[in-house]
């Protein structure tokens, strides 16, 4: 039994019409700084995750996204040193408004073969890897 809290985060791929997925990176001051990751946040008591994102897209990214909109994908549960982080991912497809760094985090639209130059927190290995299959799955579906 771990002694670790449990926090629960939820974060979105946001994916743009040209298939290129939107990454956030972590601002100085923050633990994991400079790391890039799925934009995202804490699940606030009584929030579902859907609910979060909603939230969390508005004031991070200054973006309106309906619950509708967000798609279950994938999760990641991995142990830091002081907690153990639980994060439901969606993909969402359709926004309003332009996605801005309103914390002062930089954002940057990133295809599918370019996500490996963008280093990402432990718990987001493998979630990259997923959305590479996705990604690759998806345009296999174009293509025919």
């Amino acid at each position: 039994m771990s002694d670790l809290k449990l926090v629960l985060v939820s974060a979105v791929a946001l994916v743009d019409e040209k298939g290129s997925l939107l990454l956030a990176q972590r601002p100085e001051g923050k633990s994991l700084a400079g790391l890039w990751e799925f934009p995202g946040g804490k699940v606030e008591e009584g929030e579902t995750p859907e609910a979060a994102l909603v939230r969390e897209l508005k004031e991070e990214l200054g973006i309106d996204v309906e619950q509708k909109d967000l798609i279950p994908f994938s999760f990641a549960s991995h142990s830091y040193e002081n907690f153990h982080l639980l994060m439901p991912v969606f993909i969402c497809q359709k926004w309003q408004g332009t996605p801005e760094g309103c914390e002062g985090q930089s954002l940057a639209w990133v295809s599918e073969k370019d996500l490996a130059n963008y280093p990402t927190p432990p718990a987001d290995v493998e979630l990259m890897d997923e959305f590479r299959r996705w990604m690759g799955n998806r345009l296999c579906l174009v293509k025919k």
